[in-house]
This record gives C-alpha cells, sequence and structure tokens, in this order.
C-alpha cells in the first residue's frame, strides 16, 4: 500500500490509464464495436480497474488500518455493483440471475480463494498465519447472515414462483443488508477498531514498506478523483464490451452463470493482489479484512442497490441458490469458522479453502 503511495506524477501510468479508459468510453458509447476495438477497450477497462485500486490504496495509506481495507471494499463493490446495474439494463430476461451469480461468485472467490492465498502466502513465510480471531469471526458471521438472507432464503419463500423475493421480501432484505453492513462497519472502525488490526508476530514487516510516510492530504485528494473518474471508466467500458463476454459464454456452450464470474473475477482480482501482498509483509489480518470486507460489501450494498434498480428494470430478479451452490456456501461458512476460531493457521487450511474455491469454478462450468 505505502509504496504505491511515493509516486504521483502526472505521468505516471496510474494518472494516464483513467483518463485514456474515460477516452474509449467517449468514443465507444453506443456503438456496436469490431474485434479490434473491443480488444482495446477490454485492455483500458482491465487499466482503469488496477488504477481505481491504486489510487484506493492511497486513500487508504492515508487513513490507515482498518479503514484502508473498508476504502478498498468500497471502491471494488462499487465496480462490481455498476457493472451488475449497466449489463441487467439492457439484457432483460437473460440477466435475471446476473446479480445473484455475480454476488455468490464474489462470495465464493473472497472467502475461499483471497482468503486461501493470503493463508498460504503467510504460512509459507511463517510456517503459521497469525490474525484476530475476534475481529475476522465478526466478519464472517455476518457474511454468512447476509448470504443466508439474501441468497438462501429466496429458494424458500413462497410469495412468488420461483427463487425470487416479493417486493416487500426484498425489501426487507436490502434495509437489512444496509442495516448489518453500517453495524460491521461501525464495529469495525470505531467501536471495536483493535480486533481488525495486524498481529505483531515480532518479524517485522518486510522491507520497511509500512514505515513510509503516507501521502500528503492533496495526493490522498488527487487520488480520490482519479479513483471517481476511473470507476465511471469502468463502468463504461464495461457496457461497451458486455456484449462480446454474453456472446463468447453463449458461443462456447457455458451455462449463463459463468457471465456473473468473469464480473466477479475481473473486479477482484486487484483486490487479491493487494491481499497477498499484505500476506508477504506477515499482515495476515490486513488479508483477511480485505476478503471478509468484500464480502459483506458485495452483498450488504449490492442488495439494496439491485433492489432499487429493480423499480425501473424489467424481467425477474432471480436470488435463490440452487442445492449445488448452496451445498457449496454451508461447506464455506463450515470451513471458515473451523479455520478462523483458532486465530492461527497453516499451508493445510489455505489449501482446504482453494479447494473448495476450484470445485465451484469447475461446477459453475460444468455444473
Amino acid at each position: 500500500m505505502s509504496t504505491t503511495a511515493r509516486r504521483s506524477p502526472l505521468t505516471d501510468w496510474t494518472v494516464v490509464v483513467p483518463v485514456v479508459a474515460l477516452v474509449a468510453l467517449v468514443f465507444s458509447w453506443g456503438r456496436d464495436l469490431p474485434g479490434f476495438a473491443v480488444a482495446l477497450v477490454a485492455l483500458c477497462l482491465a487499466g482503469a480497474v488496477l488504477a481505481a485500486v491504486h489510487h484506493a490504496e492511497v486513500v487508504a495509506h492515508r487513513v490507515g488500518e482498518p479503514f484502508g481495507s473498508l476504502v478498498l471494499a468500497v471502491a471494488v463493490t462499487v465496480i462490481e455493483v455498476a457493472l451488475i446495474v449497466t449489463l441487467m439494463a439492457d439484457g432483460g430476461d437473460k440477466t435475471a440471475s446476473l446479480a445473484r451469480d455475480t454476488v455468490f461468485a464474489a462470495v465464493m472467490i473472497t472467502c475461499n480463494g483471497i482468503v486461501g492465498l493470503s493463508l498460504l502466502v503467510g504460512a509459507l513465510r511463517n510456517r503459521v498465519a497469525v490474525f484476530n480471531p475476534e475481529g475476522s469471526g465478526a466478519a464472517l458471521a455476518t457474511v454468512a447472515t447476509l448470504a443466508t438472507l439474501s441468497l438462501v432464503l429466496p429458494t424458500f419463500t413462497t410469495s412468488k414462483p420461483g427463487p425470487e423475493f416479493s417486493a416487500a421480501q426484498l425489501t426487507f432484505a436490502a434495509v437489512a443488508s444496509l442495516a448489518l453492513y453500517g453495524l460491521f462497519v461501525a464495529v469495525q472502525t470505531v467501536r471495536h477498531r483493535s480486533y481488525f488490526l495486524p498481529v505483531d508476530t515480532g518479524q517485522g514487516p518486510r522491507g520497511g514498506e509500512d514505515h513510509a510516510e503516507p501521502p500528503t492530504a492533496r495526493a490522498a485528494l488527487i487520488s480520490l478523483g482519479l479513483l471517481l473518474i476511473a470507476l465511471v471508466a469502468v463502468v463504461g467500458d464495461a457496457k461497451a464490451v458486455s456484449p462480446t463476454i454474453e456472446r463468447a459464454v453463449a458461443a462456447a456452450g457455458l451455462p449463463q452463470a459463468v457471465v456473473g464470474v468473469i464480473i466477479a473475477l475481473l473486479v477482484l482480482l486487484p483486490e487479491t493482489l493487494a491481499a497477498v501482498r499484505a500476506a508477504r509483509r506477515d499482515r495476515v489480518q490486513t488479508s483477511l479484512n480485505l476478503a471478509y470486507g468484500s464480502a459483506i460489501a458485495s452483498i450488504g450494498l449490492t442488495i439494496p442497490a439491485i433492489a432499487l434498480a429493480s423499480i425501473w428494470l424489467s424481467g425477474p430478479l432471480l436470488l435463490g441458490l440452487g442445492p449445488i451452490h448452496m451445498v457449496l456456501l454451508a461447506l464455506t461458512v463450515v470451513v471458515s469458522a473451523l479455520t478462523i476460531v483458532p486465530g492461527r493457521a497453516t499451508l493445510l487450511q489455505g489449501g482446504v479453502h482453494i479447494v473448495v474455491l476450484a470445485a465451484y469454478l469447475f461446477l459453475a462450468v460444468s455444473p
């Protein structure tokens, strides 16, 4: 986090890329793009995502931990929500399950992929990865509750046919999600902030990165502005390339849910890199804050946003998970609880989480 905060020249790629991506949005908006143009826009989109997270890191380094993890999680979730709403606005009935697929993919990637990689990296360095079970356990409980309320209950409610909420049920789920998210943020940043700070293992941060001076208020404000530009570019460029992604998935004969997986992988890749980088500096708690914070924000902010968007979006909104995904969600919660409770994890726990993610990805392609 601190390494990126030391550089802020106007010629830096993190300044140029968001502007270029915004220009690409202007020229591609509302046009049917040829293949080479789609490739260029997709490249701009990927660069804008990386630049967005970079600037979120600069802001995060200014405000400190655990506020830094919160900034990153919210930035990534804004990208995710914007992509979902953008694709659903033009997709009609074929995108009825896009919100569910993307949110569930984000939960599986964060709780298994990011957590698993972070534990593996932390255990490889110190044999045992150490973290705060109080903070991580509270975050996991919040993820499990949000996922059950928003993704499991719609399968069993009877007010509407299919895995859908009625208008009243969707409103309740949205309000409950926002309330839980707000409560978690208050606990994480104010009431019990110490539960979410990295554990001092006596090893010291690698390379002295954590001793770098935080950016100035001016640099942080500039990064905040560039972060907003990058987010706008991501949303617009995603709208431009989304028809190509959907056609490619359909041409390959893959399930429509794969589109949601691709979106989640796209927006969470920079977050994954940030978490692994923190684990390498012996700050596994920061990695877990990023992982669980992203999962909480993904559900706690996406469901209310989709509920609000459903006022003008046409077609059904399928939120309930199928049997296979409910089994994987239950397995994730159980395995995560067993990992978090001791406050220490080895390579085995990291490997178990990675295998659960691999099972999810394989079944997404071959259900």
